[in-house]
């Protein structure tokens, strides 16, 4: 008779460690509603040349914008020496015109402005004065890094796959 008992609160004792072991497991897994924001589609069709679209993704906010012809001119003349962090605005953008960056100043973690600072069709940090420029790079201030590139892909011309 010991051994039943002690065979059966053995067994009561290694579900219930399992049980715990699961719940931190558990707790420590991405919410739902993050999970379902990992991967987003985006109808661009509506976005007019100039225009910033800001969506929430991942919990963060998402700047699309649509570069206009002028804007592309003056990125494609500035000098990479002159950046904090160089890189081009091919290695930024899969279609010139269109400009995906994670809202989020790379400085202490700020939301910057779209369509306003030093550059035209910039963006603006209002917390510490970083100034971007409309490719997202960093050009004045104290943002050590650009705006931040997610994966992102076309699907269609008006339709944006992000995650």
């Amino acid at each position: 008779m010991t051994y039943v008992v002690g065979f059966f609160g053995l067994m009561c004792g290694a579900y219930g460690t399992k049980a715990n072991i699961l719940y931190y497991i558990y707790s420590m897994s991405a919410p739902a509603d993050v999970i379902a924001l990992a991967v987003i589609e985006l109808d661009i069709s509506k976005v007019t040349p100039g225009q910033c679209l800001s969506v929430k993704w991942r919990g963060k906010p998402l700047f699309v914008k649509y570069r206009t012809q002028s804007d592309i001119a003056l990125e494609d003349q500035t000098p990479l020496s002159s950046l904090k962090d160089p890189e081009t605005p091919e290695q930024r953008t899969i279609k010139p015109q269109w400009l995906v960056v994670i809202g989020i100043c790379t400085h202490l973690g700020c939301v910057p402005v779209p369509n306003s600072g030093d550059w035209a069709g910039g963006f603006y940090c209002p917390c510490h004065g970083s100034h971007f420029d409309n490719v997202g790079r960093a050009r004045k201030g104290p943002a050590p890094t650009n705006l931040v590139v997610p994966p992102y892909k076309f699907l269609t011309d008006t339709l944006l796959l992000v995650g």
